[in-house]
């Protein structure tokens, strides 16, 4: 009898916080949203208005748009949020993050919205590096906690330098520190039309997909921003935001996913 009470109790609660959750979210008015804004094009800080803007910017604050959500946006560390998301300091993160199967583990993804993968970027008059096995002995420089970093320590040989943003990285290489970065393409394409010192060689490394990461208890939400990003697709606007922050048509075809906007 006890065990019966004690499960029927159990139950009225989780129930309680089941609606409690559902209310919770029915009157939201702000979402709260993790980026590390050094990372351009899809987010960096407007030198003259000190706010973040990019297309992952853009992206999320259209998904807030469409739900009655006002966008608030903290700057945090990359290494640093999916702890700062499970810990409850912001409801979702948006910063050009991969979805891997260590990042599942602990969080919830959206449906993929964006395609990119890793490319290698040397200075603009370098004539010894043209492919990964070129890497062998040399210093190359990635962003802390990214899946570039991953990727470059599981190279055969390769001197690996961790920077807590990618520009700084590449600033490194331009003084003469680095012989190579490694770096998602879009991001590292942005920086060599902006500076004209880097240049990129070799094939693109990866095929990977960002996603929009929520607390694995959060499904009534993550269900609400991947209606809105299907929106967002089906109107045009994904498009339109593609081409103005990286000047062309975003891809349209995935070997991972068949749903990725893209």
């Amino acid at each position: 009898m006890k065990i019966l009470l004690l499960l029927l109790s159990c139950s009225l609660i989780v129930i309680g916080c089941s609606r409690q959750n559902n209310k919770n979210l029915s009157a939201r008015t702000t979402l709260r949203i993790g980026t590390d804004a050094t990372y351009p094009p899809f987010e960096t800080i407007n030198p003259e208005t000190g706010k973040p803007e990019g297309f992952d910017i853009d992206l999320i604050s259209s998904v807030c748009k469409i739900n009655g959500w006002q966008p608030d946006f903290i700057l945090t560390p990359f290494d640093g949020m999916i702890p700062g998301l499970n810990s409850k300091k912001y409801d979702v993160v948006i910063s050009a993050m991969t979805i891997t199967p260590q990042r599942e583990a602990v969080v919830n993804f959206s449906r993929p919205y964006y395609l990119a993968g890793q490319s290698i970027a040397v200075p603009v008059n370098d004539s010894m590096i043209f492919a990964v096995k070129d890497l062998k002995g040399k210093r190359v420089g990635v962003q802390l906690g990214t899946t570039g970093e991953l990727m470059a320590k599981n190279m055969d040989g390769v001197e690996v330098y961790s920077f807590d943003n990618i520009g700084a990285a590449f600033i490194d290489m331009d003084n003469g520190n680095l012989d190579a970065v490694l770096n998602d393409f879009p991001t590292t394409q942005t920086y060599i039309k902006r500076h004209h010192t880097a240049k990129i060689v070799g094939k693109i490394l990866s095929e990977e997909h960002y996603g929009i990461a929520v607390r694995k208890t959060d499904t009534q939400l993550l269900e609400k921003i991947n209606r809105a990003l299907e929106k967002i697709k089906q109107s045009g606007q994904y498009s339109t935001l593609h081409i103005k922050w990286f000047g062309i048509p975003p891809l349209r075809k995935s070997n991972k996913d068949t749903t990725t906007i893209n």
